[in-house]
């Protein structure tokens, strides 16, 4: 198997993104590895398809429970044997887990950097086949960084007590030159392979408003929004819990989290939360790089963040299924008092000198500064971003709320403000351009039963919705979150394509082999009985069925993969190569999706039978 059949096998992609393959040449070469990636651009693959290809076991360095968690479920859910090393297993079940990786049970572990230096993992790492190291958030690496981990500066230690350097990935999503170089310094990355592709999301819409009552404001976005999942970021704890409590009073499904609540409570609501049954979280940046949800429609930072790395990482994590989403900032002049308080008044990091402490502090204010700049500014505010980061960008993207108008705006206790009523009078505020919401809504009073938490079967009766259905219950059986399944985006492709056979869901983007052999026929059997009740629905143009990618003709029989007709060179010699594997002609024909008769036929006419 090369790098596109493992692209396609286990993640249903027929090519790379930008940015990715150089990464994983190097990977494989031996080489050192650092890619700069936005959110959503696909960093995990770039270590994920080296460990797939290369004997021995891949390391991957994470710095939360919960990321790891996610990481791992949908890798299993992609067929890849995967394990996660992490405090929350008892000494028992990390004595099975270490034993099951001696055994060449699991092809990708992640681990948290705090595992590094411990004895017993130590000894494990020097005995066993390592082919890769990834170090994921990698920022974490840098003083100059957000979130930074000081058990992320005994990574390259550890590397160099391997009897065997194995080569080194590093990844994040957002990091600036300064930090960069740390990560290349404090890592010791050999002559690394760099890519950095850019930090523009296109798929994401930026806005910024400016309420006077941020809470209508809140009620507003929300309103029509009953089957999105979003997160809204607030900058203290007292905040997420004021909003948490008002939301739940007015019939929202939400959830909290912060670090003041206990390790059990914050599992259990960022379960909720993963698997749908509380659609909105509420958090501080304690939720930030430990959310891995794909099908995230929406960010709100109801106050603003300290700084752009910030702002921008938490954002980030809308849309990662590539579908649009939106990222609103609720501005107001008090998160520049509250946000210096917190710079002020932070402990103070013991790793550091006093004369570094007060060069972060400084940083820290710099940052705040262009924070602010991006809040209150009248230009383009994806430009805004993207300059921060170092990138050129056009004055204008056409899809942030300074270059095309506000799709949300201030709401009253009793209606729309006097301004955003005459934005609407006059054509300039289009509420139709909001995401997935035909018209603006009032915040007035409504039936609590269409805010509350719905489920996949109740959002409607088009097929998205019928293969969203299906969707739960597969993840309920596998008990994993529904999105791990697969993403909305696949499901909206599927609906478009409308599949008959295995073989044409390979065409779906994000469903490879391993996830046709684990779903297809239930994603089948679905679309089916949604067009027996709507027979008059019209079907688009034929899906040009996708070859198979399979040496092993014996693996594509237990996957059940049915090619297309008709008879090609490649499907013959594919056939000859199962008879003369010794798969009979019944076989042949389930897999051909042909009658008997006819595979028998051109076995004739290839000689292969009398």
């Amino acid at each position: 198997m090369d790098k596109r059949e493992a692209l396609k096998t286990y993640f249903g992609h027929d090519d790379f993104r930008p940015g990715q393959e150089p990464l994983i040449d190097a990977l494989l070469a031996g080489h050192d590895a650092l890619g700069i990636m936005p959110t959503g651009a696909g960093k995990s693959m770039c270590y994920q398809i080296p460990a797939l290809l290369q004997e021995g076991i891949a390391l991957v360095v994470s710095p939360l429970i919960s990321l790891m968690k996610d990481q791992v479920a949908a890798l299993i859910a992609s067929g890849v044997r995967a394990a996660y090393l992490n405090s929350s297993l008892t000494p028992g079940q990390m004595d099975r887990a270490l034993d099951n990786a001696r055994q060449g049970m699991y092809k990708i572990i992640y681990v948290a950097p705090e595992r590094l230096d411990t004895s017993g993992f130590m000894r494990f790492a020097r005995n066993a086949p390592i082919s890769l190291i990834a170090v994921d958030e990698a920022h974490c690496v840098s003083q100059w960084g957000q979130d930074f981990r000081p058990n992320y500066l005994k990574i390259a230690d550890f590397v160099d007590t391997l009897p065997k350097r194995p080569p080194v990935g590093a990844f994040t999503a957002t990091a600036t030159q300064r930090v960069r170089d740390d990560i290349r310094r404090l890592l010791r990355l050999r002559a690394p392979e760099i890519s950095v592709t850019g930090f523009d999301r296109p798929n994401l819409y930026f806005e910024v408003l400016r309420p006077k009552k941020r809470f209508e404001t809140l009620k507003v976005i929300l309103e029509d929004r009953p089957f999105d999942s979003g997160v809204i970021y607030c900058s203290t704890r007292k905040n997420v819990e004021d909003v948490c409590e008002k939301l739940l009073l007015e019939g929202f499904a939400a959830a909290r989290y912060h670090a003041g609540l206990s390790d059990e409570e914050r599992q259990r609501n960022q379960e909720a939360f993963q698997y749908d049954r509380a659609r909105i979280m509420v958090a501080t940046n304690a939720f930030g790089m430990g959310i891995d949800k794909s099908n995230v429609r929406y960010v709100i930072h109801y106050n603003m963040p300290k700084s752009m790395e910030a702002y921008y990482q938490e954002a980030g994590r809308a849309g990662r299924d590539g579908d649009d989403a939106e990222c609103i900032l609720l501005y107001n002049g008090q998160d520049i008092i509250t946000a210096k308080y917190l710079i002020n008044n932070s402990d103070p990091n013991p790793e550091l000198t006093p004369q570094e402490q007060a060069a972060v502090k400084a940083q820290d204010m710099r940052r705040l500064q262009q924070m602010i700049d991006y809040a209150t500014g009248t230009g383009c505010l994806r430009a805004s971003i993207l300059r921060y980061f170092g990138e050129q960008a056009p004055a204008k993207c056409e899809n942030c709320s300074n270059c095309v108008g506000k799709r949300y705006a201030e709401a009253e206790a009793m209606g729309l403000t006097p301004g955003m009523r005459a934005a609407a009078a006059t054509g300039s505020y289009d509420p139709n351009k909001r995401l997935g919401v035909p018209e603006i809504k009032l915040p007035a009073p409504k039936p609590k039963k269409t805010r509350t938490n719905a489920t996949e079967e109740e959002s409607g009766d088009d097929l998205f919705s019928a293969l969203r259905s299906c969707r739960t219950r597969l993840a309920a059986e596998k008990h994993v979150p529904a999105y791990i399944i697969l993403p909305d985006s696949a499901l909206h492709d599927m609906a478009r394509l409308q599949p008959t056979s295995l073989n044409e869901l390979l065409n779906v983007k994000g469903m490879g082999t391993m996830k046709v052999s684990q779903y297809g026929d239930a994603f089948l059997q679905a679309i089916r009985a949604w067009k027996l009740k709507h027979p008059a629905a019209p079907r688009p143009d034929k899906v040009q069925t996708t070859a198979m990618r399979r040496e092993d003709y014996r693996s594509a029989l237990m996957q059940g993969l049915t090619p297309a007709q008709p008879w090609s060179r490649e499907e013959e010699e594919r056939l000859r190569r199962g008879y003369q594997a010794g798969v009979t002609v019944r076989q042949l024909s389930v897999i051909h999706g042909r009658e008997e008769e006819d595979v028998r036929a051109r076995l004739k006419s290839l000689g292969l039978i009398i």
